[in-house]
């Protein structure tokens, strides 16, 4: 039920940490709760069930790792900015901008981060981020606007159009 997800999962541990060696680690430990706590599981929504358990099992690692640094996602998809029509400076400079857009968003508070990972990225319904984050819709809905109004910002103040 939730291997069609591990993308998904893997995704937003990776947008939380801020780290793929984290994102693996948290993403494991969120498997192992998701068999242990599988008799739990209501048969309604696996993804968002899962991205539940990946986002608890990523803020305890934070609170664990609490004052370690760590890094910043990194490019390792610039590859798929490239089309084979790019001339290799229109390639460079696309490559550039998403990572200068990644850097923006991986600024942002974590609990915005999310929200708009689960939005823009997984496309998730305000109801499913609402399930997932167990916070009300209202709240998705704020968070989402005000992480949105911060990446304008951030991006205006880079020159990002």
């Amino acid at each position: 039920m939730v291997l069609p997800h591990l993308d998904a999962a893997y995704n937003l541990a990776r947008w939380l940490m801020r780290d793929t060696a984290a994102a693996e680690d948290v993403l494991q430990e969120a498997m192992v709760r998701a068999l242990t706590y599988f008799a739990s599981f209501k048969g309604v929504n696996p993804r968002a069930w899962l991205l539940q358990i990946v986002r608890h099992a990523a803020y305890s690692s934070i609170a664990l790792n609490r004052g370690i640094e760590t890094v910043p996602v990194d490019g390792d998809d610039a590859a798929e900015l490239i089309s084979g029509d790019d001339d290799p400076e229109a390639a460079l400079l696309r490559s550039r901008e998403a990572c200068r857009v990644r850097a923006l968003i991986a600024a942002l508070p974590v609990e915005l981060r999310e929200t708009l990972v689960l939005r823009e990225f997984e496309e998730f319904s305000y109801k499913d981020i609402a399930e997932a984050t167990q916070t009300p819709i209202g709240t998705v809905m704020s968070r989402l606007w005000r992480a949105r109004q911060l990446l304008a910002r951030a991006a205006a103040a880079e020159g990002l159009p």
